[in-house]
């Protein structure tokens, strides 16, 4: 008998903690013990009694979960966690909320799951680089960062899992999911075909794509079945949700043709493709809507016929048809001085020394040209943000040329229709200049004058006189 009752401590002091059965002692019974009840419901926790009110805060965890290597695990093990996991999802649902005990159910809940993937998808010896596809992809290094893998739309668990990242393109995915990409690098398609898709949603229909993903091949339906049909508004075309995130971009065509800068959907290599076309100059407006600049010659001629008033003063006067088209304008004018400073800069040694044009170097392309766009360049017009930035940068360069510099000053001209006044810059707002010649005057004496340009005059008598002297050698 006392072999019997030790042999019984023994096993309970050694009961499995997933196939646990309460035991009670009922008064008044032969010895004061009771054969064992019939098992109730499977429970995660051993040699307690549960109420809804008050649990023991034992999940098993000190079965071994977390020490053994992960060599000796077999699928029981990985059904054992299952198992546990069920039961602290109904015990976090039965304790009272914000309670301490439910805070620390939830974290025992968290590594009970990391513990169960890390058994799914153990950890492997990786290279820190792959190329495939033209994608350059980089092992990365963060494990507290959770990100979403780009190939199955499941969670990336940096902490127990091996992930990768294109540094061209960025996208992501996990490790084992690298030899199922069939999606190229966006970064190649940008660097041998820059431009843009410039028809509003160019829809085509499902129907032409065969019921099936642009990209996957998936088959989709516009009723979900057996997956949803998602419509990319840059492309036109019908994604399944796996190539769809509905994720927002602008829209360069609605911008140019509508002036509308409102994100639309977008699948997730069109998103990519945006992100790094962003910045890239490929935008003629005067050629693909010449509309944004008709307004320009009415400006223009107005501005001739009134007198003494600067060339912000007179647009501020007149009624632009919106305000976009005056900040577009604006924007216009600005990036023009910049163009005619920059002759001074490049022969200027103090200059190239202070590096001014450097504070342009996010828009290498102010200093080339007038233009060009970047679709960046159009939604900072929009918010105002671009006319703020280039009127700071164009003080500075003006201070220097006008007031800082010597040689630059040296460069300047004098009205040869009034000879008076200052010196006079190209960019001045009062002046205007000569198309032939580069030479500056005076708006007023230049459109007041009714005789040709002194400077144009003077240089075809020259040309002239030295015919003539070669004829008469």
């Amino acid at each position: 008998m006392e072999y019997d009752e030790r042999l019984a401590h023994f096993r309970q002091a050694r009961l499995n903690p997933f196939d646990r059965g309460e035991e009670e002692e009922e008064e008044g019974s032969p010895g004061g013990k009771m054969p064992p009840q019939k098992e109730s419901r499977t429970e995660l926790f051993s040699g307690t009694r549960f109420s809804s009110s008050d649990r023991t805060m034992d999940l098993g965890l000190s079965e071994d979960h977390f020490s053994r290597p992960v060599g000796s695990f077999v699928a029981s093990d990985i059904e054992q966690l299952k198992l546990a996991i069920e039961e602290c999802k109904k015990l976090i649902l039965e304790l009272p909320e914000h309670s301490e005990k439910q805070k620390d159910t939830v974290v025992k809940l968290i590594h009970l799951r990391l513990k169960l993937q890390e058994l799914k998808d153990p950890e492997e010896d990786e290279p820190n680089l792959r190329i495939l596809l033209e994608h350059r992809f980089s092992k990365e290094k963060s494990k507290s960062v959770k990100q979403t893998c780009d190939k199955c739309s499941t969670i990336i668990w940096g902490l127990i899992q091996t992930w990768y990242t294109c540094t061209g393109c960025y996208y992501r995915c996990h490790s084992k999911c690298m030899n199922l990409i069939t999606k190229p690098c966006v970064r190649s398609k940008v660097s041998h075909q820059s431009e843009y898709e410039l028809s509003i949603c160019p829809e085509i229909g499902l129907d032409r794509q065969d019921y099936r993903c642009a990209e996957c091949r998936t088959p989709i339906s516009l009723r979900g079945v057996p997956s949803e049909a998602r419509q990319c508004d840059y492309t036109g075309q019908y994604y399944c949700s796996t190539c769809h995130w509905n994720d927002s971009a602008i829209i360069p065509a609605r911008v140019i043709h509508n002036w509308e800068f409102d994100p639309r959907k977008v699948c997730r290599s069109s998103l990519r493709y945006l992100a790094l076309m962003m910045s890239r100059p490929v935008l003629k407006l005067k050629e693909i809507n010449p509309l944004l600049f008709n307004f320009v010659e009415e400006l223009v001629e107005i501005r001739v016929r009134r007198k003494h008033k600067t060339w912000l003063s007179i647009q501020l006067e007149i009624i632009c048809p919106t305000a976009a088209q005056f900040l577009m304008l604006f924007s216009q004018k600005l990036r023009q001085d910049i163009l005619l400073m920059k002759p001074y800069f490049i022969t200027c040694k103090e200059a190239m020394e202070a590096r001014l044009l450097l504070q342009l170097q996010d828009r290498q392309h102010f200093v080339e040209n007038d233009d060009m766009y970047s679709l960046q360049d159009l939604i900072d017009i929009s918010s105002g943000r671009l006319s703020i930035s280039l009127t700071e940068v164009h003080t500075t360069f003006a201070k220097h040329i006008k007031l800082d510099c010597e040689r630059c000053q040296a460069k300047g001209f004098v009205c040869e229709l009034c000879k008076e006044g200052d010196i006079l810059f190209p960019f001045d707002s009062h002046t205007s200049v000569c198309h032939d010649c580069s030479a500056v005057f005076h708006r007023d004496c230049y459109y007041d004058n009714s005789t040709a340009c002194p400077r144009c005059a003077r240089m075809t008598e020259r040309k002239q006189d030295e015919v003539f002297h070669v004829r008469a050698v």
